[in-house]
């Protein structure tokens, strides 16, 4: 990736938090992705760090709050946040968003919904004008492991073009295993004309734990531009 594309993510993720991080904030979320570090990087600057609890939404981002400096919590202890700063694959202009790319989307979404705002910090690739048209791996879900084959049967009948049951490559035999000990899988249904709708669709299917569609829960999304500038969606 270009020095121009990196700088600008910087760029982004420093504005993100310059922008919205509250100053008396006591529980703060922490996500993942490559734009994320620099998010923790920024937070860690603050001279007040030692003020607030981070939670984490997965391992990588466990690692951030250890490696800046910040106090680390858990959503268990507290389940209320100030605010959350995650990443995305991909994002629509009404802010509905597709995450889970990393197999973390359970988790992510737990701590953005208990937070009082969510803002989003990507890079320009993940701009899009609907969900599906940019990220063609299909939408992550969720599922209790011994329910892949059924809903992998109804996820055909709702109009899924494609449905995998994510593996764990080079790494592991076999499945990905999410940290809630459950499978994923990524179901391609192009472009997505309506993401609540088949948010909801997707939940009422027993087995499912949660989709990687997040709709109507981010208040702004940061976007650093190849051209080194920062786009800004939301208010």
């Amino acid at each position: 990736m270009s020095s121009s594309v990196e700088s600008a993510k910087k760029l982004a993720a420093y504005r993100a938090v310059d922008e919205n991080f509250p100053p008396n904030a006591q529980v703060i979320g922490i996500g993942s992705g490559s734009t994320v570090i620099y998010v923790a990087e920024r937070i860690g600057q603050l001279a007040n760090k030692d003020s607030f609890i981070c939670i984490p939404t997965g391992f990588q981002s466990k690692q951030l709050i250890i490696d800046n400096g910040l106090r680390l919590g858990a959503i268990e202890q507290y389940p209320d946040l100030d605010i959350a700063f995650d990443g995305a694959d991909e994002v629509d202009p009404q802010l509905n968003l597709i995450k889970g790319g990393g197999a973390c989307l359970f988790q992510e979404k737990l701590v953005a919904a208990a937070a009082k705002k969510f803002i989003v910090v990507a890079d320009y690739r993940k701009e899009s004008k609907k969900l599906g048209e940019s990220w063609r791996q299909g939408v992550p879900i969720e599922i209790v492991p011994n329910s892949y084959a059924k809903i992998t049967k109804q996820l055909y009948e709702l109009g899924a073009k494609k449905v995998d049951l994510r593996q764990g490559g080079k790494a592991k035999a076999g499945p990905v295993i999410t940290d809630n000990n459950n499978f994923l899988l990524d179901a391609d249904f192009g472009e997505i004309e309506d993401p609540e709708k088949l948010h909801k669709q997707i939940k009422l299917l027993v087995g499912v734990v949660e989709t990687g569609l997040f709709t109507d829960m981010a208040s702004k999304s940061y976007f650093g531009e190849e051209d080194g500038s920062v786009n800004v969606w939301g208010q």
